[in-house]
């Protein structure tokens, strides 16, 4: 980032004070030195690009109405947060954004406090920010402090956000409600409320008309803020009547206002000045283009939602082409699902907006009827799929193991007490390295395992992978979760005939002579093979079992290991608070017997973001940190 320094406008900025000294003429010159910043940011420190990149005039904007951080800005998700980042302060730093140590590639409070909240996972920004806007109003702040919530529209379509919308509208407060309306989530938007949003239409004049009366009749005492929502409904509904189409917002007593062209920066600080004091909900929708301002982005907004590093001034994105690289797990996994469906007409799969990221794209394209993206709705993913298994259809329902967390109650309330054949494929699960804390797929052992009638199991090769989604078709009764890891194994050859695999059966890798026995799990059982080897080489000859399912566990193998070993380390890519080594060390306490054991794993605390072989080695997950316990003492 050093031979490439901001120019001009962009290097006075070094926080939104400064910015609100320019005049509205130079914000345009402001948003295209903006727009090249993270062009050559982004093109040799990857990262998400495509939203970051349609949303720099509503950053811009926003920053230059509202006193920030005084007022606050809730961003969904956070993927279109760079801008802010590099306007807040962050511009020297932003080289270091998602590595260890550095900037979060998320908003987060506890790096600034321009960050109004926790970002990652989305629909939870008009909730969040309608709090915060109740809170201002009951501590009485003075100056009143503004509230605004920036949410996609791919985003607005999750349930909850449909929940703080709806609290929103039966609450006094002032809330302001960025619609950020790119047509785009990852992949395409699906559903019925983006059609909506892509075909509705409100006069700016009609608005300007609609508070000017409003005023008027206040003033002469003929309505009052005690009639006003009843008011609102009269209006909407004349209007509904006149335009032939009903607003779905205004039908909630949210003032709406647009569509604007989201990328015209001057209009946008118009109109924030304009509505900002308004009393009362209401929501700006402005229309934007992802990846605006770099061609590539735009005419593939997918591939550049996150495209990894490129070349700038050509757009070719850098590939790894070394030859024989091992198969990503998802895409195992997706080429699976079609060979099953091929053979079984009772699978159908679902996903949560996550086609392409979970490799279900290719299901998709191959039996598009039997193939469901249901949006950002993963408790609606979890509950449909559960209808659709009561009908004798098999599911397998792929979700990141960070989302399936939002769908916990639906896991047990919908499937597992009705003991539903519903396969949770669960992707990105353990670290995932630059996405950081909001990513990490650390939970879902501990809290899957807790569920009565669950069956947990984690595949430590892409063989393994196959044989268990082949077995889920064979579970008539009760749910299956398999849960794999970004990115790819070691085998190159992945193809291979699928057979059954027993339930709770686990398989011994390697034999020990020594008091000492890895029970692994997942994976990572790949880092301790190495980690086994490198102690052999120092004389220790540890046995080796891969467990393969968490619950039922197999306890065949504990027995075995209780009575041949002292000391036992467990390893998985998952918090040690309640998983494998919480279940080895209960079954051990419960049948009388003590060994030593150890725990391998995510620690009880949030990880940060970095590369994975980073963060496995700061959570002593890595060959060498294995290596040592099985070589110390202790």
């Amino acid at each position: 980032m050093s031979e490439n320094k901001p120019t001009n406008i962009l290097s006075t900025i070094d926080s939104p004070a400064d910015m609100r000294k320019l005049s509205v003429s130079q914000l345009p010159m402001l948003c295209q030195e903006l727009r090249e910043f993270i062009i050559d940011a982004c093109s040799s420190n990857p990262g998400h690009f495509g939203s970051s990149m349609g949303a720099v005039e509503l950053t811009v904007a926003l920053h230059y109405v509202f006193n920030t951080p005084y007022d606050r800005i809730v961003w969904d998700v956070g993927h279109q947060a760079y801008g802010h980042k590099i306007l807040t302060g962050r511009r020297d730093r932003f080289s270091t954004n998602r590595k260890l140590n550095g900037l979060s590639g998320f908003p987060n409070p506890a790096e600034s406090e321009y960050d109004a909240f926790i970002g990652g996972h989305a629909s939870n920004s008009i909730s969040a920010a309608l709090g915060m806007a109740i809170a201002t109003e009951l501590q009485n702040e003075s100056p009143s402090r503004k509230v605004v919530a920036v949410i996609g529209d791919a985003s607005i379509a999750g349930g909850l956000a449909f929940e703080g919308l709806n609290n929103a509208s039966i609450n006094p407060n002032d809330l302001l409600i960025i619609l950020n309306d790119n047509d785009m989530a990852i992949d395409h938007n699906v559903g019925g409320l983006n059609s909506y949003l892509v075909n509705i239409t409100t006069s700016r004049r009609y608005n300007n008309m609609r508070n000017g009366l409003y005023q008027f009749f206040k003033k002469l005492r003929l309505i009052g803020d005690e009639s006003k929502g009843s008011i609102l409904r009269f209006n909407n509904s004349l209007k509904s009547l006149l335009s032939k189409q009903q607003n779905i917002f205004e039908g909630l007593n949210i003032r709406y206002f647009g569509p604007a062209d989201g990328h015209d920066v001057e209009n946008i600080v118009r109109i924030l000045h304009t509505i900002k004091d308004m009393k009362g909900p209401k929501i700006l929708h402005l229309c934007t283009k992802k990846g605006k301002g770099y061609k590539p982005a735009e005419q593939s907004p997918t591939l550049w939602h996150a495209p990894g590093k490129f070349d700038k001034e050509t757009g070719e994105v850098v590939r790894n082409t070394a030859p024989n690289q091992p198969c990503k797990f998802q895409d195992v996994f997706g080429h699976t699902l079609v060979e099953l469906a091929e053979q079984n007409e009772r699978i159908v799969s679902i996903t949560p907006a996550m086609p392409t990221g979970s490799s279900m794209n290719y299901m998709m394209e191959r039996y598009p009827k039997r193939s469901f993206d249901v949006g950002i709705s993963e408790e609606h993913a979890v509950t449909f799929s559960a209808g659709l298994a009561k009908e004798g259809l098999l599911p397998y329902c792929c979700i990141y193991s960070s989302f399936l967390q939002r769908a916990y109650d639906e896991i047990i309330h919908d499937v597992a007490i009705q003991g539903l054949p519903v396969t949770f494929c669960i992707d990105r699960a353990g670290i995932v390295g630059e996405d950081g804390v909001t990513h990490h797929g650390c939970f879902d052992l501990s809290f899957l395992r807790s569920i009565p009638g669950m069956t947990v199991a984690a595949p430590m090769d892409e063989h393994t992978l196959r044989h268990l989604l082949f077995t889920a078709q064979a579970i008539e009764h009760g749910p299956l979760a398999i849960r794999y890891p970004r990115g790819g194994g070691e085998m190159i050859d992945w193809h291979c005939p699928m057979h059954l695999l027993p339930i709770g059966k686990g398989r011994k890798l390697q034999d020990g002579d020594t008091d000492i026995a890895v029970l692994s799990i997942g994976n990572i059982g790949t880092t301790v093979t190495h980690a086994i080897e490198k102690a052999r080489e120092k004389g220790i000859n540890a046995a080796h079992y891969d467990m393969i399912f968490l619950k039922p566990i197999d306890e065949d193998i504990l027995q075995e290991v209780a009575t041949k070993y002292q000391r036992i380390i467990t390893v998985e890519n998952g918090t040690v608070v309640g998983g494998l080594g919480s279940a080895v060390m209960e079954w051990m306490n419960e049948h009388n017997y003590y060994p030593r054991v150890r725990r391998v794993g995510i620690p009880d605390k949030f990880i940060a973001q970095g590369t994975v072989a980073e963060l496995h080695k700061l959570c002593g997950m890595d060959t060498d940190s294995i290596t040592t316990l099985l070589t110390t003492t202790w």
